[in-house]
């Protein structure tokens, strides 16, 4: 075969509704996570809460199995006001309090399995529990909130010096933390809340996050986003002392584009090449070989950045190496755990003189969470073909990691990519990488001015350019892309290419070449 076909994936993280042949693995983790305090609910208010408010209840599971869970209900938050209790809210169980005209979401419990903690899968579900609150136009997020690290500074701090520490980051609470970062805040402080909870003494927080959009009516198209945040990585080539070194560098980029909630972060071909300075390789073809030895580990290690900051990755490009061929492919890391490629289907005279490098056979769209994608590694953005058949498959954003050496060589990539959004009337978003690596011969140095580019109309900048980076400097780029704008392109722009175009006197069709 000339591509492998990789189909085995540690994780496969879903999010849906709970259901009640769920139960069992909820009183699990239930049981390990409150194990202090009277553990699972049993499978009778488990039914109640379906029954009452089914679209409330989100899992999350992970190749078919629950690991983590949200509960909420629906209440008129003037019949309660600040002073309650949690056995109030839910009525004992039977949770008759559920009022459908209600204008609060109450979040009644959040759960993760132990093992899955660092997958910071707590945030997914406040991030859909907020968007349930958007969608159903109800003014916030009410929820009580435990303070269990209080059990270590009871005889010294009292509960509201306690939570001002914590909010101002001089402390450290395992529930309290999480809800502050992630935008809640302290309504006031309730005693009593949650009686049998000895660890924090029996107080909790009320926390509140406010719904801006309230009163305002949410456009929903098939519940798909209509509204996508990319970042790109223009990267800084330097040398490195390990992979270990290089995946620190990495994480950085990762965790600072996932904090403004973007839905992808890109980073350029060859984004590894530092490594290559490590392999002790005279040769240049043996040098990128040495380095393919570490894609697969890359790859691995983005997949599970991936899952932990919630975000996609396309991981650039980078060498791999099998059956004695050697190939330049780039990894799309999902951030629900699954993994695909696209491999460099037209290599440059360089790279086959210098390493030997062959092209793919395969031209992929890629399903995600933000809409089908396609990529295209540097050169290939240069055959207007490719992207033709991408668009022909509903592709909406086109990603192209690039590696360019001079300015002439970036312009080429650049001009056909701002050639490549006007044709398909697309996104498209570039980057590549700056520096020098004075110990990687054909690697030696870097042009880039990363940018993402629009189609050319009224509705879109004036230049057709979203955002653009400074030639030549370390930096990241955060761009919006209006996805219904491009629908209205389609049928009211003015030109429409896509559309106009004679398919009675011309063409375009893939030949597939036989695998060897």
């Amino acid at each position: 075969m000339s591509e492998r076909n990789e189909t085995s994936f540690e994780h496969r993280l879903i999010m849906r509704q709970l259901e009640l042949k769920d139960y069992k693995e909820v009183k699990n983790i239930m049981d390990m996570v409150y194990s202090n305090i009277d553990g699972a609910w049993t499978r009778k208010e488990f039914s109640n809460l379906l029954k009452k408010f089914p679209e409330g209840q989100i899992c999350i599971e992970d190749n078919g199995e629950v690991v983590a869970a949200a509960l909420s209900l629906v209440i008129d938050y003037n019949e309660y006001g600040d002073k309650h209790t949690y056995d109030q809210i839910i009525d004992k169980g039977s949770f008759k309090t559920h009022d459908p005209e209600g204008d609060t979401l109450y979040g009644i419990d959040v759960f993760v399995h132990p093992e899955y903690r660092n997958l910071r899968l707590g945030r997914r579900l406040y991030d859909a529990r907020k968007e349930i609150c958007e969608k159903l136009n109800l003014r916030g997020i009410i929820a009580g909130g435990r303070i269990p690290g209080y059990k270590n500074y009871a005889d010294k701090l009292t509960p509201a010096k306690y939570i001002e520490m914590v909010r101002n980051k001089e402390l450290s609470d395992p529930v309290l933390s999480f809800q502050l970062s992630n935008d809640f805040h302290v309504r006031r402080i309730l005693k009593g809340y949650l009686p049998d909870d000895r660890d924090s003494r029996a107080y909790a927080t009320l926390l509140e996050w406010v719904n801006v959009y309230y009163e305002e009516k949410e456009k929903l198209i098939g519940g798909k986003k209509t509204v996508v945040r990319i970042g790109i990585v223009q990267w800084q080539m330097r040398a490195v002392k390990s992979l270990d070194d290089m995946m620190q560098q990495i994480e950085f980029f990762v965790d600072t584009v996932s904090s403004y909630k973007s839905d992808m972060v890109v980073f350029p071909e060859f984004f590894n090449a530092p490594l290559m300075a490590l392999t002790n390789e005279e040769s240049p073809s043996e040098a990128i070989r040495s380095m393919a030895e570490y894609t697969e580990e890359i790859r691995e290690r983005m997949v599970q950045l991936a899952l932990s900051y919630n975000i996609n990755i396309i991981a650039g490009s980078m060498p791999e190496y099998y059956d004695n061929k050697l190939y330049n492919v780039s990894y799309l890391c999902r951030r629900d755990g699954t993994y695909d490629a696209q491999y460099k289907l037209h290599v440059t005279p360089d790279e086959s003189h210098y390493w030997g490098m062959r092209g793919g056979h395969k031209l992929k769209i890629f399903d995600t969470d933000i809409g089908k994608i396609g990529i295209l590694i540097c050169y290939d953005v240069e055959f207007p073909e490719l992207a033709r058949m991408l668009s022909d498959m509903d592709m909406k954003i086109l990603f192209v990691p690039y590696w360019t050496d001079t300015k002439n060589a970036y312009l080429r990539v650049r001009r056909c990519a701002q050639a490549r959004a006007i044709e398909n009337e697309c996104y498209v978003a570039i980057t590549g990488s700056v520096g020098n690596l004075p110990k990687v011969e054909n690697m030696d140095i870097q042009y880039s001015q990363s940018a993402v580019f629009s189609p050319s109309d009224f509705a879109f900048p004036h230049d057709a350019v979203v955002a653009e980076a400074t030639p030549n400097t370390e930096m990241t780029l955060i761009a919006d892309l209006d996805l219904d704008l491009l629908k209205d392109l389609n049928t009211a722009g003015s030109v429409r290419n896509l559309r106009d175009r004679r398919k009675d006197l011309y063409s375009l069709s893939w030949v597939m070449r036989k695998e060897e």
